[in-house]
């Protein structure tokens, strides 16, 4: 263990990066990374950018949802994150009758933003370095289990010892969350502490025309004219404190919040991005890639193809179908053209065989060192023979979770009954009630029932070994002569599993379980997912710590190199500049303009991602910018490029210039290089983001909220 913690310390000490590669934590940035910064462009100073004892630039930077990040723009706890992170609040806002996601939302005066129910935002208050205590509890659990292989005992008691530190921590720091995070593949671990707050309102939405400009046609796509944006504010009780929902809370005044920036940028200016990565896979063996091209992107491609197909048919006919499952939609589709992206690009970029290079460096450096073959020298083979043993049951599990846990809406209610005790009190009943109700809000049965049979179909064709079928097949095949479609029909037909009072109705007969069609089939799935995961388990165990220990290897081979940890949503900074690039032949320009949106526009008959209501093609056709227009070009700039490093989780991450002012907020990244969660490309890698300038412009001369843009643009 002292090899672990010596890999951690020079973690630390060797922050180094270039100039546009890395997800750097912002209360570890040293001399040499302040002065590469500073090099480049950046005006304030390491303490500027993140302290705990003053107001700093991570302040200004919050978690959003637990799944997007965002930015406070006003002493009033304004808050800006893209459209697409606010897209669930602002369809679950959404009626027929009040079609906000359609027509757009604007609240003139404060009582009129509305609550979002579910929604909070975190602030991070400091970041802790905990892994000596991790690393010394560890080998406590060594020293008692000598006989069994440090890969087992690693996989068993890990997550627990994180956990007692987590739970310890956290009681001693009252009011704030506590959260203990593995980094380098655990190789270190830190403790970061937030403020959350609970009562978050939507101020303002653009139509969804403009906020998902280009849709799935354009996603992870440059050039783009997105303009993906939304407003919220956060709201605390009187004395500035986290509160639940009250009509009594007033919005938080903050002390530090981001300045907007009219000035706009050039090619080379410098910029960065502050948020919350989510996850990436850098140092991944060659093998671990390879599994998941061939394994587990597959599934995500093959079945999320299968179910959109369905889902677009029904959200087409039906307009209140189609505001349920706008968000699921997003969500869905997202992940299954980022998996189709990141095969094409790691098969173009050769990604495979850079690792192959690398790991042939790595056996070199530890072949003639006796003592760091002792460590290292089983580390590839095992790798290699777990991986190629688990290779079908990975394949199997991820057509498995994408079909039954993720495809077949019907499985969740299901499940929740299944596992509610039968003699539940109010309490848990209410719980589970609570819990149906938000899901049948956005719920469709017949859509559901047509997806069901789809997938069941797909499923069997994907995945021949019948050993990795769940129970319900040997009912299609015995009593509906293998026909997924009527078994489907049946389900649907004859289950409690469609309202809120099947929970009544489960308390008053517990046979059901039995009985019920929908209950049977939900009780057959977590049975065999566990057998999936129980015959890879060991495998799995022997990969995880051998990719621990390449990590370790190549921190040691390089010490004096900049290595970053993955990525693992927690607060990260990457830094660089606007910058253009050139691929396949093709250049393109750093920013985009209001006549490439036009011209994409003027195809919207063809193509339906290129929607855009009338008053706003005529609003853009005016070209009447004024104080947004870009003091350079005179043109209005819609989206622009840097080469800072993002990845999921990041959407909504403000982008700031040299003075850590606003320049606009990061959404997306480029087609070309999709395979930037397990490789970063300096040529190719790009950033896209929506300018600061274009969502003022619509603020104001769409939305006319001149309350808003008083706001934001006071000093």
């Amino acid at each position: 263990m002292k090899k672990i913690l010596l890999s951690a310390t020079l973690c630390a000490l060797s922050l180094l990066s270039y100039a546009d590669e890395g997800m750097w934590m912002l209360n570890r940035i040293d001399a040499k990374t302040a002065e590469a910064m500073k090099s480049l462009g950046l005006q304030l100073s390491p303490e500027q950018l993140y302290s705990t004892e003053h107001s700093s630039l991570k302040d200004c930077v919050v978690d959003f949802g637990d799944f997007c990040s965002g930015v406070v723009v006003s002493k009033d706890g304004l808050v800006f994150t893209n459209h697409h992170c606010g897209y669930g609040a602002i369809q679950s806002l959404s009626t027929p009758k009040d079609d906000i996601l359609k027509n757009g939302f604007v609240a003139r005066s404060r009582e009129k933003e509305r609550p979002a129910e579910g929604l909070f935002v975190k602030f991070l208050q400091r970041t802790e370095d905990c892994t000596a205590r991790i690393v010394q509890a560890l080998s406590k659990v060594y020293e008692a289990h000598p006989n069994e292989p440090k890969a087992e005992l690693d996989k068993q008691y890990t997550d627990s010892i994180m956990g007692a530190v987590e739970k310890e921590l956290q009681e001693s720091n009252p009011g704030l969350e506590c959260l203990v995070k593995a980094y380098y593949e655990n190789n270190a671990f830190y403790a970061s502490y937030y403020k959350v707050y609970r009562d978050v309102r939507l101020v303002f939405t653009a139509t969804e025309t403009l906020g998902k400009f280009g849709g799935d046609t354009d996603n992870w796509m440059w050039p783009r004219q997105t303009c993906d944006f939304s407003v919220f504010r956060i709201y605390a009780d009187k004395d500035g404190q986290p509160a639940e929902y009250s009509e009594e809370n007033i919005p938080l005044q903050v002390e530090n919040y981001a300045r907007i920036s009219t000035e706009g940028y050039r090619n080379g200016d410098f910029c960065m991005t502050v948020g919350y990565p989510g996850s990436t896979s850098r140092y991944l063996s060659s093998w671990g890639i390879d599994e998941r091209v061939n394994a587990s992107n597959v599934s995500t491609i093959q079945v999320r193809g299968k179910k959109q197909e369905v889902w677009k048919r029904f959200m087409d006919n039906d307009r209140a179908v189609a505001i349920k499952y706008a968000s699921k939609w997003a969500s869905s589709s997202n992940y299954w053209k980022n998996s189709i992206g990141m095969n094409k690009a790691i098969a173009n970029l050769g990604v495979i065989e850079q690792k192959q290079q690398l790991e042939e460096k790595i056996r070199d450096w530890y072949g003639n060192r006796r003592d760091l073959t002792d460590r290292f020298g089983q580390m590839f083979s095992k790798l290699k023979e777990a991986y190629s043993e688990r290779r079908n049951d990975i394949y199997a599990m991820g057509f498995f979770r994408e079909t039954f846990m993720r495809g077949i809406e019907l499985y969740r209610v299901a499940h929740m009954l299944n596992t509610m005790p039968t003699d539940a009190d109010s309490t848990e009943a209410e719980g589970v009630r609570t819990r149906m109700e938000a899901f049948f809000k956005d719920y469709d049965a017949k859509l559901d029932e047509a997806t069901m049979a789809a997938l069941l179909k797909n499923y069997r064709e994907q995945v021949t070994d019948k050993k990795y079928w769940p129970e319900c097949y040997n009912i299609i095949d015995s009593l509906y002569g293998g026909d997924e479609t009527a078994y489907a029909h049946d389900v649907f037909a004859k289950t409690i599993c469609k309202d809120l009072s099947s929970v009544e109705k489960l308390l008053a007969d517990s046979t059901l379980r039995e009985t019920d069609p929908a209950l049977l089939y939900a009780a057959g799935i977590p049975i065999k997912m566990q057998e999936i995961a129980g015959d890879s388990r060991n495998a799995s165990t022997i990969i995880d710590y051998n990719e621990h220990l390449l990590t370790q290897a190549l921190l040691e081979m390089d010490q004096e190199m900049p290595h970053y940890s993955d990525a693992n949503f927690t607060m990260r900074l990457s830094y660089g500049y606007i910058q253009d690039y050139t691929a396949e032949g093709q250049h393109y320009q750093y920013y985009t303009n209001a006549k490439s949106l036009l011209d994409k526009a003027a195809k919207q008959k063809k193509i339906e991602d290129y929607k855009l209501e009338k008053d706003i093609v005529s609003l853009m056709k005016k070209g009447n910018w004024g104080r947004y227009a870009d003091k350079t070009t005179g043109d209005m700039h819609l989206c622009f490029l840097s080469n800072n490093d993002i990845t999921g989780g990041n959407s909504g991450s403000p982008m700031f210039n040299g003075r850590g002012e606003l320049l606009g907020l990061a959404f997306d990244g480029n087609w070309e290089a999709m395979s930037g969660d397990i490789s970063f490309d300096n040529n190719l890698q790009r950033c896209i983001g929506v300018d600061v300038r274009y969502m003022l412009f619509i603020i104001d001369k769409w939305g006319k909220a001149d309350n808003l843009i008083k706001e934001l643009l006071a000093e």
